[in-house]
C-alpha cells in the first residue's frame, strides 16, 4: 500500500507517525477487512494452479471497526494522536467481509496472519 493511496491502514500510519490526528470517517461503525499479502499471494497461487475459472474471494474475513485499530497503529509509533471524525465519503462502503467459503471448500485456502501480527511484522 502505498501512504497517499486513501486507505485506512496507509492513512493512520501516516499521521500517527506525523503526530496528525487520525481521520476517521463517519461514526467509525463501518467496518474493514485486512489479508497479509504472503496469505493473498498464497491464496492466488493456488486458484492459478486449480481448475477453478470462476471468480472467488480471497481475502480476510475478519473484521475490523476504524477507531477500534486506532491503539495498534498509534502504540506502535509513539503517537499521541487524536481522532478527528469526518463525514463519510458517498461511495464508501459500509461493510467489508468477503466469504471466502468457496476458497477454504476449492483451494484449502484461508488467511494465517492477524492484522496485529501483519503491523508488526517488518
Amino acid at each position: 500500500m502505498q501512504l497517499n493511496d486513501g486507505r485506512v491502514i496507509p492513512n493512520f500510519m501516516k499521521q500517527a507517525l506525523r503526530g496528525e490526528p487520525l481521520t476517521v470517517y463517519g461514526d467509525g461503525s463501518q467496518t474493514r477487512s485486512f489479508c497479509y499479502v504472503s496469505d493473498e499471494i498464497d491464496g492466488f497461487l493456488r486458484l492459478s494452479k486449480s481448475d477453478e475459472h470462476l471468480p472467488l474471494n480471497i481475502g480476510n474475513p475478519n473484521e475490523f471497526h476504524d477507531p477500534g485499530m486506532r491503539p495498534d497503529g498509534a502504540e506502535d509509533n509513539g503517537s499521541k494522536s487524536q481522532i478527528r471524525y469526518e463525514p463519510l465519503p458517498p461511495d464508501d462502503p459500509k461493510q467489508r467481509r468477503p466469504d471466502i467459503t468457496k476458497a477454504r471448500q476449492l483451494l484449502g485456502w484461508e488467511p494465517e496472519i492477524d492484522l496485529e501480527t501483519g503491523l508488526r511484522s517488518r
